[in-house]
């Protein structure tokens, strides 16, 4: 249990599956290979990974490295935020481990995500060095620390990714986007840029990628070596601007508006709140609805 306000998701290992074939054992030997090989050089680089173009170099290195193809709107860093004033707070779907490395490889910003992901294998190594800002779940006295923490990065100048649905699911339409985060981008007038990402293998919609429930890192890991034109789609959608006070908008209706453009502009319907945990990878600061002591 991480806190009492963890997102339940009914997607569970079961729901990853193969769009295509698998490639032979030897492809995978070889993915494998690289892939170590990856990891081992993001981090030996140390503190000098958190650079802008050495984070997106490594990020992009590592889906190379699994076979990845990564499909983005633009062909460089800007693509997903605005230059000069506040930074930009990019709200994301949560499906995979692999969302990390695909937004750092398109646009390398700073990482908001859960205390629990430091300590994971692989994955909590480069985080830290990525320069991931990490927040505790289980103390919702600390929740207003963590917005206004995410205040002061964004009225600096920095661009923060979130994934608000604070959990993962299996396709980029389910869930709903919890709130908190989207009052620190009203608190410092910083833009929101919805963003998708979905996973594709030649075009057929893939959830081999998706990492859910008690599916671990490891499993995950074998799917993914293993998948056959494994494409993730990053796609960016119009900035949703918080500046100038506009008349009713308040955390509640700017987070309905990126869950619109997120989820493929269906009305999401709510997910059921329970104690039991569920494995994500990056997650928005818990927010809850009836709880005014806090953002």
């Amino acid at each position: 249990m991480n806190g009492p306000w963890d997102v339940w998701s009914d997607c569970t290992p079961g729901c990853a599956a193969h769009a295509l074939p698998r490639i032979p054992a030897t492809g995978v030997a070889r993915r494998s290979a690289a892939f170590a090989h990856r990891v081992r050089r993001a981090l030996a680089d140390g503190e000098r990974m958190a650079d802008p173009v050495r984070l997106r170099a490594h990020a992009g290195g590592l889906l190379h490295a699994l076979g990845i193809r990564l499909d983005s709107p633009g062909e460089g860093p800007g693509t997903l935020t605005s230059g000069g004033g506040p930074g930009t707070l990019l709200v994301v779907n949560h499906i995979s481990w692999l969302d990390i490395p695909a937004l750092l490889a398109v646009e390398p910003v700073t990482l908001l995500a859960k205390r629990e992901v430091g300590g994971w294998p692989v994955v909590g190594g480069l985080a830290r060095r990525a320069g991931t800002h990490f927040i505790d779940r289980t103390s919702p006295r600390g929740l207003p620390g963590a917005i206004g923490d995410l205040t002061g990065l964004l009225a600096s100048g920095r661009s923060v990714a979130v994934f608000p649905q604070a959990t993962t699911w299996c396709t980029a339409d389910q869930g709903t986007f919890r709130r908190a985060t989207f009052q620190a981008a009203l608190d410092a007038g910083a833009p929101v840029r919805p963003v998708t990402v979905e996973y594709t293998q030649r075009e057929l919609p893939s959830t081999v990628a998706a990492f859910c429930g008690e599916d671990t890192f490891l499993g995950s890991l074998r799917r993914v070596l293993a998948a056959r034109a494994l494409t993730i789609r990053v796609t960016a959608h119009p900035v949703l601007t918080t500046a100038g006070g506009e008349p009713g908008l308040d955390r509640r209706e700017l987070a309905a508006r990126a869950a619109r453009a997120v989820l493929g502009g269906r009305s999401p319907a709510a997910a059921p709140v329970r104690g039991a945990a569920v494995r994500h990878t990056a997650v928005a600061a818990a927010d809850v609805r009836d709880a005014p002591a806090h953002v």
